[in-house]
């Protein structure tokens, strides 16, 4: 491992092998693989690309929401409640 130094504190490689197959169960990708090994960098690679995917996911939802509330009548009891939720 290499001598640089987070807040004064190291990591050993132990510990980062347990972050990473941590990481490595929580990734749909890479959960579903036959072998259950993957290199540090492929996990970490696969985990930025289901952030990323998440995050537009969160946006599509979003605009998806703002446009039914736009289009929904908000006299309902029914809008009533989503506003209520959503505020």
């Amino acid at each position: 491992m290499s001598s640089r130094r987070s807040g004064g504190s190291r990591m050993s490689d132990d510990q980062i092998a347990d972050l990473v197959s941590k990481l490595q169960r929580l990734i749909p990708e890479l959960r579903g693989r036959r072998s259950n090994k993957a290199s540090a960098s492929k996990v970490l690679q696969e985990t930025c690309n289901y952030i990323r995917n998440l995050h537009r996911e969160v946006e599509d939802l979003s605009d998806r929401l703002s446009q039914l509330l736009a289009s929904a009548d908000t006299d309902t009891d029914q809008a009533a409640i989503l506003t209520t939720l959503l505020i």
